[in-house]
């Protein structure tokens, strides 16, 4: 068992509807010391991929993106989930489907952060159907740039998301994989990597 899977049994709370809670460390409340550890194993993982940008989405990614970029020495861009007055210039616009939040949201980045010349780590918290990686992959490619690989912190095992990003081709490596998870007695089960 590595680090963030004991972390999540001893602070994880698992809810109704495949819900696993874990903002006391990861997505609320944020363990920096545990966002180092995911940083350097993500380094670790990735090691002698041509990497020169991280890119996430708001907001969960953000705090682990930016703590792993120190290990990489790279700047993190993230997709924004709408149009504010101080984004400017053209952008990549893609559509994502939130698990978590039930709906539907265009992401944007500023064509001048991503293009043709990047190599890009994708960073993001969880991982269940896919659609925000999808959308983050989708922004890639317009831009010309390259996906090196895609690090996640908690991949939900039992949901399609690994599998289709696994089978488009991409190095996904995810810290930990929950198979199952159950509400009533609140028992996590990892898959083992």
């Amino acid at each position: 068992m590595n680090f963030l899977e004991e972390r999540i049994l001893k602070d994880g709370i698992v809810k109704e509807g495949n819900v696993l809670k874990v903002d006391s460390f990861l997505n609320h409340q944020m363990d920096v010391e545990l966002f180092n550890q995911m940083g350097e194993e993500f380094k670790r993982r990735f090691k002698g991929r041509n990497i020169n940008k991280i890119l996430t989405i708001e907001a969960s990614g953000i705090g682990i993106a930016c703590v792993a970029a120190i290990h990489f020495g790279v700047p993190v861009v993230f997709a924004k989930k709408s149009k504010s007055i101080n984004i400017d210039g053209d952008m990549y616009i893609a559509d994502v489907e939130s698990f978590t939040h039930k709906c539907k949201n265009q992401v944007i980045v500023s064509k001048k952060f991503i293009g043709e010349n990047d190599h890009v780590l994708l960073i993001d918290d969880f991982l269940a159907n896919g659609c925000a990686l999808q959308g983050l992959i989708s922004i890639v490619n317009q831009a010309g740039g390259t996906v090196e690989g895609i690090g996640i912190a908690i991949e939900k095992g039992f949901q399609s998301g690994g599998q289709i990003i696994r089978n488009l081709g991409y190095h996904l490596e995810s810290l930990a994989i929950v198979d199952s998870m159950n509400a009533e007695t609140g028992e996590i089960e990892f898959r083992k990597q």
